[in-house]
């Protein structure tokens, strides 16, 4: 399988946010991963569309952008103009899921959908076969800096399991307290996309973090 790695914009310096996103656009990472926040769905605000066109300018990677709010499907299409590539909104976040898939092809954007750490992924069994992605969130969204949550895993190797019974290509994405440390373990579980944040940010050479948890 593919091996991905989204960086998180969230636990870059804001002061300087071209030089951050130019940097990983320069890096091994392939995605670059965008957090917006609503002070609702989760307890932080963070990133809108006026932040999201520097960052679109500083990279030609594909933007991973991670819906955290309510009602999603208001703004799906304003992400997309925005320079989203991928657009993934929670389960938990609305009502109308096939609206939210319906809005975000339609503006011509790849659709994803997250699940807390509490949500059973059979809930996605019927939408697997409509969606690019399936963000597995592994802490509690709303803050960067958590730990992983072990029984991820283990979600993880479930939704692998559906997806390929299928015989689908939905990519699985895992999002929170990623390191090198457990990279590997993720990826075998069956993950092929991972978000870093604070590791990749933190870390005293983020480019060389970056290899070292695409080559765990």
């Amino acid at each position: 399988m593919q091996r991905i790695l989204s960086p998180s914009m969230l636990s870059a310096d804001f002061g300087h946010l071209e030089r951050d996103t130019r940097m990983i656009d320069a890096s091994a990472a392939q995605w670059v991963h965008i957090d917006v926040m609503d002070g609702v769905f989760v307890p932080n605000i963070s990133f809108g569309f006026p932040v999201m066109k520097p960052i679109r300018k500083a990279t030609q990677k594909l933007l991973d952008v991670h819906l955290m709010i309510v009602e999603p499907e208001k703004y799906v299409e304003r992400f997309v103009t925005a320079g989203a590539d991928l657009v993934t909104f929670h389960y938990e976040a609305t009502h109308d899921i096939e609206g939210c898939i319906d809005r975000i092809r339609r503006a011509g954007a790849q659709v994803g959908i997250s699940i807390k750490p509490a949500t059973d992924p059979e809930v996605l069994r019927p939408w697997l076969a409509k969606i690019d992605l399936v963000l597995v969130m592994s802490v509690e969204p709303g803050f960067g800096g958590q730990s992983f949550i072990p029984g991820s895993l283990e979600k993880i190797a479930r939704l692998r399991s559906m997806i390929d019974e299928a015989g689908l290509q939905t990519i699985i994405e895992v999002d929170g307290g990623i390191s090198a440390a457990n990279a590997r373990a993720v990826f075998d579980a069956g993950a092929e996309a991972l978000v870093a944040g604070s590791a990749v940010f933190g870390a005293a050479d983020p480019a060389a973090e970056i290899v070292r948890m695409l080559e765990a």
